[in-house]
Order: C-alpha cells, then structure tokens, then sequence
C-alpha cells in the first residue's frame, strides 16, 4: 500500500467527491497538448482544404472548447466550475497536427481536466473528420503541460 493519500478516497477506499465549500475562488489556468498523427494523404488535404467533411481545423477548435465545458458529465468526481476562457490552438506540422488548449475560470478548484479533455476532445473530432480519407490517424500523446493558481500555485512539465 502506497503512502500518498488520494484526494477522492475516504480512509475505507471508497470515491468520494471532495467537498470544496470552504476555499475561496481563485484565478486559475492549465494548458494542454496531444498530438495526431496523419498520413501524408491527410496533412495533405489538411493543408489544401479538401477533406470532404469540411473544415476539419474550425470543427475540432469548437469541439475542443465545447468539451472543457463538459467535463462534470463526463468525469464523475470532477466539480461543476465556470469555464471562463478556453483556447484551442491547431497547428498543421510535417507529419502531425499538434494541439493546445489553455482553459481559465476564477473558481475554487483548477482547470486541468478541462484542459486535458479539450485537447482530446479535439482530437477525436479531427480523427472523425479525417477517418474518411485515411483511418490510419491517432492520437498518440496528451497531457497537462502547465497549470497555475490555487493552493500548489505554479507548476510546468519538465522537458520530456
């Protein structure tokens, strides 16, 4: 048995959602990134606007900034917080589309799950949009690159 205490677990092992009545809000922001790798065939027609479903890029975005407000009815522990900001950034690379989301609110716990399910969120849907021309495409990384406010203040993921 590890000694790090979970903060979703009672002492007897069940899940509980943490109860964050007493803290006071605060400015908070997570950044987020995941990767999609295309074949050539797709970063082609991503790059010449010829997917047949449309403007892939614009879909993924609004998906992306539609699912970090979504986040309480798909994580069952995850607290009903206001997204106040949500960026969703798409960038056409050699081989791959690279995605980051920043999401930001003044509330009482962070946003980093937010963040992490905007960037895959928008993945999903740049794969749905482009599994016409290819399937080959997926989603081969996601994490939480940044995060700041709340009581662990400041935090940024070493260089892998």
């Amino acid at each position: 048995m590890s000694d790090i205490a979970l903060t979703h677990l009672r002492s007897d092992g069940a899940a509980y959602m943490v109860d964050v009545t007493a803290k006071a809000p605060s400015i908070r922001q997570a950044s987020a990134i995941a990767r999609v790798d295309c074949s050539p065939t797709v970063m082609t027609a991503l790059r010449t606007g010829s997917v047949p479903k449309g403007d892939v890029l614009a879909v993924a975005r609004v998906a992306g900034i539609a699912a970090a407000k979504r986040v309480p009815d798909l994580l069952p522990l995850a607290h009903t917080i206001g997204v106040h900001g949500c960026e969703v950034d798409l960038e056409l690379e050699d081989d791959h589309v690279a995605i980051r989301s920043t999401v930001r609110t003044a509330d009482r716990t962070g946003v980093e799950m937010e963040a992490l399910t905007s960037v895959t969120v928008c993945a999903l849907a740049l794969i749905d949009m482009v599994k016409g021309v290819d399937r080959s495409a997926r989603i081969s990384e996601a994490k939480i690159i940044s995060k700041s406010g709340g009581r662990s203040g400041e935090w940024t993921r070493p260089e892998d």
